[in-house]
């Protein structure tokens, strides 16, 4: 793949399983690469002389892999910057980078146009606006393919739970053992992003699990996984709470404005305990933004074709089977939809069920 741009093509509409089903033969007929194959490929793209950005929207799994990646370009190229879009809102991401003293930095903190080198991790180019103007050199992560964008080197396994378990295979090929910090920082993100193994995951994911366990320290995850609500936050979920409706076994909450749209994803975790409930569907408005928060017990159920179904013509929408989200700029509503309440979550998410 060196010295080539990959395409992604954007498949016809109107036949997207066909489509789908003829790419996942292709990509069957191919020989598989092995993970000292990848770690070649991904080396040759990078010279001496690179400043490198791994461009990120900072969460456990993306600030592990981006460290993970600055670890294996260490002696390979003049450096490595970690920058990540979004602001960091949530207390248990704050608490590993604190900890973990990961070197991450806010982009709009630095010119991004000083970097010879660009490289995504643990999502995709059309994933979010702030991504799509930068031409990428790699692109590594484990969510499901899109369309519309190029790279140098593609690494894109959906089937993995965490790009953090594809990290660790690139460490093991190039036969470096990883830091404390950095073990702890790739454990916690397997940990996250395949709530404990609660999700669909490889064997690969528990592989790298397994290896990670005896050089991480349980002391600081532990810490890190406790850091997890302001006193603030708890009036976010009285909001809900009263909010609340259960139709089908479906839970409906709308919690209006919020601070962070990270504690839609904690009030969604929490509901989806229920025991009577197998889909649950939080949402809020952030900034200009109506955040939708999918999640289902993935039982003949698909969170992530869902959120697309209902709010992919008019935001980014999209995920995997038990969790998705979408996020809908307000202008985009209907305007029957711009006084947005838990009947309308409920109303928009009922047409496609």
């Amino acid at each position: 793949m060196t010295g080539k741009s990959r395409t992604v093509k954007i498949l016809k509409s109107d036949k997207p399983a066909v489509a789908a089903s003829s790419s996942r033969r292709k990509r069957n007929c191919l020989p598989k690469k092995t993970a000292k194959e990848r770690l070649q490929e991904f080396w040759n793209i990078f010279g001496k002389d690179d400043e490198v950005l791994v461009v990120i929207s900072a969460d456990p799994d993306s600030l592990a892999s981006a460290l993970a990646i600055k670890r294996l370009l260490r002696y390979r190229v003049k450096n490595v910057t970690i920058g990540y879009l979004n602001e960091i809102r949530r207390l248990a991401n704050l608490t590993m980078l604190d900890l973990l003293k990961i070197p991450a930095e806010r982009m709009k903190s630095f010119k991004s146009d000083k970097f010879t080198k660009y490289l995504i991790t643990d999502s995709q180019p059309c994933h979010n606006p702030g991504f799509e103007d930068i031409k990428y050199s790699a692109v590594i992560d484990h969510h499901p393919v899109t369309q519309g964008w190029q790279a140098d080197y593609v690494d894109i396994r959906p089937d993995y739970g965490a790009t953090a378990s594809m990290m660790v295979e690139y460490l093991r090929a190039a036969e470096m053992k990883p830091s404390v910090a950095l073990a702890t920082a790739l454990f916690y993100a397997i940990k996250v992003d395949t709530q404990n193994f609660e999700k669909k995951a490889q064997l690969a994911d528990a592989i790298s699990f397994r290896y990670l366990f005896n050089i991480a320290n349980q002391n600081l995850v532990r810490k890190i996984e406790l850091s997890e609500l302001r006193k603030s936050e708890l009036n976010y979920f009285k909001t809900a709470f009263a909010e609340m409706h259960i139709s089908k076994h479906r839970l409906y909450a709308h919690v209006g404005r919020v601070r962070t749209p990270d504690i839609l994803v904690i009030i969604a975790d929490f509901f989806k305990r229920v025991h009577e409930v197998s889909w649950v569907f939080v949402s809020g408005i952030h900034g200009e933004k109506l955040v939708v928060i999918f999640r289902c017990d993935g039982y003949k159920k698909n969170a992530g074709i869902l959120a697309g179904k209902t709010f992919g013509q008019i935001g980014a929408a999209g995920g995997h089977r038990e969790s998705a989200r979408a996020e809908v700029p307000l202008k985009n509503l209907a305007k029957a939809d711009q006084d947005f309440n838990t009947k309308t979550l409920k109303r928009l998410t009922s047409r496609h069920m």
